[in-house]
């Protein structure tokens, strides 16, 4: 299995993680992340529920650095890749069996999730490896921090973001738009060294006068996505 770790290479702070990476991660090698700047997005709404907020640089950058990523899967005709982001981190404990239920029960149609946190219910278990639990989330979580991403169901993710309205994990979600089933595993490892390295490279500041309504569109947006659950 290929692993293409996402890095932008003026992150200088990120760049000891990521050669930690290159040697934790099989057969891994560092993907150039995208800049946002310039690039035209959708104002939220082209799929329901609209996303009530503008997208950031960082998040645009974001969702192209993995489109380039699953372009790669794609090209390379490897039934599927790991991707990461260059804050990743992996407990060595854990991550055996992460891998062994990744060997057993990937496919070149499945994705499979490595959230950082574990916030997702299982609407149905598929196998376990010591602690580590492969199940399909009854709501996608959010962030990117790790995921295996089969050919296939990288092609009709490409093929549902030719234009961008809202980040790449908020997309992720909406499995009835990209018709792409999620899988999870949990516990798995998996941590982000976000703080450790200097911060999040995409996150925006809101004003404390439009924190409240922001709050308010958040929760309308999750409750609507929270009622589309997979099953």
């Amino acid at each position: 299995m290929q692993s293409f770790i996402i890095h932008m290479s003026s992150a200088t702070a990120r760049r000891s993680n990521v050669d930690r990476l290159l040697t934790d991660l099989p057969d891994a090698q560092v993907i150039e992340a995208a800049t946002g700047q310039g690039v035209q997005t959708a104002p939220g709404n082209l799929h329901v529920p609209n996303y009530p907020f503008a997208m950031g640089n960082g998040e645009v950058g974001c969702t192209l650095s993995h489109r380039k990523c699953w372009q790669h899967i794609v090209d390379s005709g490897a039934d599927y890749a790991l991707i990461a982001e260059d804050d990743l981190h992996i407990d060595p404990i854990v991550w055996p069996s992460v891998m062994a239920l990744i060997a057993a029960h990937m496919t070149p149609d499945h994705f499979i999730r490595l959230p950082a946190k574990a916030r997702e219910i299982a609407a149905q278990a598929i196998a376990r490896d010591g602690l580590a639990r492969l199940f399909l989330p009854k709501v996608v979580g959010l962030q990117t921090v790790c995921q295996v991403v089969g050919r296939n169901a990288a092609q009709r993710l490409l093929d549902a973001t030719q234009t961008l309205d809202r980040p790449v994990d908020t997309f992720l979600q909406m499995h009835w738009v990209h018709d792409q089933t999620i899988h999870t595993i949990l516990p798995n490892g998996v941590a982000e060294l976000t703080a450790d390295l200097g911060g999040s490279t995409i996150q925006k500041k809101t004003r404390t006068s439009g924190k409240l309504m922001r709050e308010i569109r958040r929760f309308k947006y999750r409750r609507a996505v929270n009622a589309r659950p997979q099953v």
